[in-house]
């Protein structure tokens, strides 16, 4: 089967979405296309909350065909390969579509090969995950009667780079609750040298993980997990150092020889060469993370591996009726929604104005990006910030009923955003194509 459409979309994620609906409203005569295998479409920033059994895991999930926009071709196939040159995209069932206006909008994908043995402990149960299985974190903690819990994360791009560390300060409350923190070690394991990129919000955090007494290793790569020994394998990334300098959020430095030996407090960690074994009785992780392997593979890709577009435009640097948003992109932001809600806006004005006038309009991406940082039940903190990772809160936000004048400390309004307004407005807006 071969089809044209003047707009073909891969992906039937958020940006998928989003990018579709707002060209439908704003040219309803459009033909469009999306490509999308999947029966159901998942709001995953609420999973942090489910693996903390407090948002129910069937509120994140809609069917896929009750959000592609009327008007909107649904090709419920896998995208395969791309010929540029002409136009035209194939899929896994041997079908062709062409397009006038391409957008790459996959998501990524879990990588846990990237890590030797990650796969067999995850199929094993061994470690956990929120981002494939926010239910089983619940069981997990729910079952855990002290010892050492890890929590970690890779040193791959992850969606929600902030979700390895918010499901550990809701892990801590519910083993206060269940009165196992006394006996229990909590441990964050990081490959970089600071608890989060933007230095205002770093300093609360660390706030937060001195008042939980939370171990924080910095400059620990995860390499190797050894399901049976229940021990995670890390590398010490010396050349992220600057000269052998860890420079921790509150701007103390310490030498890296003395930093990797502080304080690992009763946690027991085994040395075998130049890895350090972290051993635990429970671990939560964000795997490994990557593009889908057809884009990978595709002649759109750049050479971190990513589709390769115009931090500003979103449009492709060789193909310029190619356009790429969202996690799949080598944008240099954090891949979350929140990006994703001021990119797709950029990305349909410059489609609009080429269809219009062969040139694209002067909306441009500054790079913002939000992830709201769960402290507790009940507490959060909103980390807002540019390509230039500036802190800088979308005055839309605070618009809002209940918000407050400074989103870099914990407060409880922000939870009431995290937990409540945040998914009205991204089922009942975003995804309706409303620009908000």
């Amino acid at each position: 089967m071969s089809k044209h459409f003047q707009v073909l979309v891969i992906g039937g994620g958020t940006a998928g979405i989003m990018v579709s609906s707002m060209l439908k409203r704003k040219n309803p005569s459009l033909q469009i296309g999306i490509i999308e295998p999947a029966d159901t479409h998942y709001y995953q920033p609420a999973w942090t909350l489910v693996g903390a059994n407090t948002f129910d895991f069937e509120a994140t999930a809609k069917p896929m065909t009750s959000l592609i926009p009327n008007g909107v071709e649904w090709i419920k196939e896998f995208a395969d390969s791309f010929e540029p040159e002409s136009n035209k995209v194939k899929t896994k069932d041997g079908n062709e579509f062409t397009y006038d206006y391409l957008v790459v909008a996959p998501g990524l994908r879990m990588a846990p090969e990237l890590v030797e043995g990650l796969q067999e402990a995850m199929d094993k149960g061994v470690v956990c995950s929120n981002y494939t299985n926010p239910k089983q974190t619940w069981e997990t903690l729910k079952n855990f009667k002290g010892g050492t819990a890890l929590f970690t994360q890779p040193a791959t791009p992850i969606k929600c780079g902030g979700a390895p560390q918010k499901i550990m300060y809701l892990a801590d409350e519910h083993f206060r609750k269940e009165g196992v923190r006394d006996k229990t070690d909590i441990v964050f394991a990081l490959p970089s040298g600071s608890i989060f990129g933007v230095k205002i919000i770093a300093d609360t955090l660390m706030e937060v993980v001195d008042k939980k007494d939370i171990n924080v290793r910095f400059f620990h790569k995860l390499v190797k997990v050894d399901a049976d020994k229940k021990i995670a394998w890390y590398e010490i990334v010396k050349d992220l150092t600057g000269g052998g300098c860890v420079t921790i959020a509150d701007g103390d430095v310490k030498s890296l020889d003395k930093e990797i030996q502080y304080n690992y407090k009763d946690v027991k960690v085994t040395r075998d060469g130049d890895l350090y074994g972290i051993h635990f009785e429970m671990m939560h992780l964000a795997p490994p993370q990557a593009a889908p392997k057809f884009i990978q593979n595709s002649p759109l890709v750049s050479e971190a591996g990513w589709v390769d577009v115009n931090s500003k435009t979103m449009q492709h640097v060789k193909y310029s009726n190619i356009f790429g948003l969202g996690d799949a992109s080598n944008l240099p932001t954090s891949k979350t929604g929140a990006a994703i809600r001021k990119q797709a806006p950029v990305v349909v004005e410059n489609i609009l104005k080429l269809i219009e006038s062969n040139t694209i309009s002067s909306k441009e991406y500054n790079g913002y990006t939000s992830c709201p940082l769960v402290t507790g039940y009940g507490k959060m903190v909103l980390a807002e910030f540019d390509y230039n990772q500036n802190f800088e809160p979308d005055p839309k936000l605070k618009q809002f009923p209940l918000m407050i004048s400074d989103s870099s400390k914990e407060h409880w309004r922000l939870w009431i955003l995290k937990k409540y307004m945040l998914p009205y407005l991204y089922w009942n807006k975003m995804m309706k194509g409303i620009e908000v």
